[in-house]
């Protein structure tokens, strides 16, 4: 195992923790209507399965392709659920942009480790967001293939 694969845990940042994750159970519900939509470039979806249950789930998040690599910011640290889920089998679908891939290999990246593409996927606007959310890791995906 790399450092990259190891899950120390990296919590959200404090503004996050009390300004944003109390507006996740309103808003997601919104935002999963649209999310990874072909004209809602805001949130892709990553539909994952339950390490324990089994089920399938679907998460609205940020996503960013660049080639044929999927960077995704961890805005609620790497212990959320999707997160685990993801890690623990392996992979994921996502959708961004209104097109379905099959995402494998999640790796966990710190800021620093993700840097180059960083500037290569968001806009300088969306960076900017980045740092003021205080996101300080993110998952690289594998996209191995387009699914249907």
């Amino acid at each position: 195992m790399t450092t990259h694969d190891t899950l120390a845990p990296v919590p959200p940042s404090p503004f996050v923790r009390v300004v944003m994750r109390p507006m996740t159970k309103k808003l997601n519900p919104v935002i999963g209507k649209f999310a990874g939509g072909k004209h809602f470039s805001m949130a892709g979806e990553i539909r994952h399965i339950g390490r324990r249950s089994g089920k399938t789930y679907v998460t609205p998040v940020s996503a960013e392709l660049v080639g044929d690599v999927a960077l995704v910011p961890l805005t609620f640290g790497n212990q959320s659920d999707w997160v685990r889920n993801v890690r623990a089998v392996g992979g994921c679908a996502l959708r961004v942009g209104g097109v379905n891939y099959i995402a494998t290999e999640p790796e966990f990246l710190n800021r620093a480790e993700a840097k180059p593409i960083i500037a290569e996927a968001f806009s300088p606007p969306q960076r900017v967001m980045l740092r003021m959310l205080g996101i300080k890791q993110f998952m690289r995906l594998q996209i191995s293939s387009v699914s249907d």
